[in-house]
């Protein structure tokens, strides 16, 4: 499925059904919840670790993994995590418009700061709420396959792509235009706290990568990864404000203490900041997203969400 983001960049997306035994708390109607995955930089729906925890999460509800801008099939460019919080919108729109009641998004690194942020921009009851017109979810369909994947080039910032709200989250919300788009349960695993961040050499080398030239053209063809050239414009508010605003859905915050990328202040910070209705998991030996996420820490995570997050 090829969905579109506010802005007009397509956006590759895949649908799973939740397993056929798989451990799933149904709605009244018989519907079953849906996690929906945001990949780390450099990432996509295809790549091997992503699938993995999609099969973890298939146990308990369907799964909709899908590729940010600039990653995998999916047009534009990548703005590493500015944007992307439409990429997300336009996947959440979509499980909702498929039906499901209860949807809880999980994010790893950059995908991690952009579910923080998906949940302050989009809350429960805000304008997305009422954009399509329908309660249940129903909306416009998904263009399938058109334009050209390139509308980033000129588009604007998530605010005046949505022409609803400011893009630092005060105010009523965003709305995407293909319906509701609220998350009921927000996870990010190995998330930053705050932008910029180049205390340690990965993220040294990452800069390198997201702003030289010859560092963009490692990230396309070693990385396979399409990097915007621009600089931020306005900066976005970063993940530890978008964590203390996205009350009341509840977030759970995941970290290894052998991340190279984000020491553990990242972590603790964004718990701070999301208050004590925030759950926050500091895994012992572990590393850094997806990569570093077992088998039965996917299941623990999807646990807490269905717990959390309860069908119906």
């Amino acid at each position: 499925m090829v969905l579109l983001a506010a802005d007009g960049v397509a956006i590759e997306a895949v649908h799973e059904p939740a397993d056929f035994d798989a451990d799933v708390t149904h709605d009244a109607a018989g519907r079953v919840p849906v996690t929906v995955v945001a990949h780390g930089f450099t990432g996509s729906a295809g790549r091997p670790h992503v699938r993995r925890a999609a099969a973890v999460f298939r146990r308990y509800g369907a799964v909709i993994t899908f590729s940010f801008r600039g990653h995998g099939a999916s047009g534009g460019r990548s703005t590493v995590g500015d944007r992307e919080v439409l990429d997300l919108a336009a996947a959440v729109a979509w499980a909702r418009r498929l039906g499901h009641r209860t949807v809880w998004t999980v994010g790893f690194s950059m995908g991690g700061s952009v579910v923080l942020r998906h949940a302050a921009l989009y809350p429960a009851g805000g304008p997305d709420a009422q954009a399509s017109g329908h309660a249940d979810g129903r909306g416009s369909a998904p263009a399938e396959g058109h334009g050209s994947g390139h509308a980033d080039e000129q588009s604007p910032s998530p605010a005046d792509a949505q022409g609803s709200a400011s893009a630092d989250g005060h105010g009523s919300g965003l709305a995407d235009p293909h319906g509701p788009a609220h998350t009921d349960a927000v996870v990010a695993v190995s998330a930053p706290a705050r932008w910029y961040y180049r205390g340690t050499a990965a993220m040294r080398r990452l800069h390198w990568v997201v702003t030289r030239p010859l560092g963009r053209a490692v990230g396309r063809y070693g990385l396979r990864t399409r990097i915007h050239t621009s600089d931020w414009d306005p900066v976005p508010p970063d993940p530890a404000e978008a964590a203390a605003r996205i009350a009341p859905t509840p977030p759970l915050l995941v970290h290894g203490d052998r991340d190279p990328y984000f020491p553990l202040d990242h972590p603790r910070a964004l718990a701070t900041a999301a208050g004590p209705q925030a759950d926050l998991w500091l895994e012992p030996g572990m590393g850094h997203a997806e990569n570093a996420a077992d088998e039965a820490l996917l299941a623990r995570i999807a646990d807490w969400a269905a717990r959390r997050a309860p069908g119906g």
